[in-house]
């Protein structure tokens, strides 16, 4: 191998590695969970009808569901791979996310309402992903970043007259609410936590990740 082409390499290489390291080894922990019920349970409500999914394959095939925070930095460097994922497995494998706000972050919860706020009027999608492109600009304050999150949905075209009701419903936190608890019984611990078929997926690179799904589409 040319040096040049070595060089590359072995920068593609480390990049995935750290990418990895963010996304295993330095998850965002939740502080003492606290399961309130038993396993099966939490595996029958970890992808439950009203659950987002942000893009569906047939019936009977495999099911990856992400319990994120949208400040969380892990499942900021994830979600470039997820997408990769979702190219890659359309049609094939369903995906799911759940709201998973962990109380240590100042602007989790209000983040987790202004995309169900979106979601509400057919923009889930949109406002997913630029929550995680943009959240260099609104993560970690101290203050709260909802007239951010206003500008994300008025540049999304959102009526803003329902977005503001929406954010304001006890009904939208309560559908927040719902995924963290979902989240709790199925032990979750930290953000992000994925789990394929019921499964919580516990590996070490992007490879042993793709081979599992690789695995369960067979």
């Amino acid at each position: 191998m040319k040096k040049p082409a070595l060089a590359a390499a072995l920068v593609v290489a480390i990049v995935a590695a750290v990418i990895v390291a963010v996304i295993f080894l330095n998850r965002t922990p939740e502080p003492k969970p606290t399961p309130s019920a038993s396993g099966d349970t939490a595996v029958s409500n970890l992808a439950a009808p009203d659950s987002h999914r942000l893009q569906k394959a047939p019936d009977g095939s495999p099911v990856l569901v992400e319990f994120l925070d949208f400040e969380c930095e892990a499942c900021r460097a994830a979600y470039p791979f997820v997408e990769e994922l979702r190219k890659d497995y359309k049609g094939k494998v369903t995906f799911v996310i759940r709201y998973f706000p962990l109380p240590g972050h100042k602007n989790s919860m209000t983040a987790a309402l202004a995309v169900e706020a979106a979601a509400q009027q057919g923009k889930l999608q949109q406002m997913y992903s630029t929550m995680y492109e943009r959240q260099t600009q609104w993560g970690e304050k101290q203050t709260s970043q909802a007239s951010v999150f206003r500008g994300y949905a008025q540049e999304l075209g959102l009526d803003m007259a329902a977005y503001d009701r929406a954010v304001a419903s006890p009904a939208t936190k309560a559908r927040v609410e719902k995924d963290y608890k979902a989240g709790l019984e199925a032990g979750v611990e930290g953000t992000p936590t994925f789990f394929l078929d019921g499964e919580k997926v516990t590996v070490d690179s992007m490879e042993a990740f793709r081979s599992l799904i690789d695995e369960a589409v067979k």
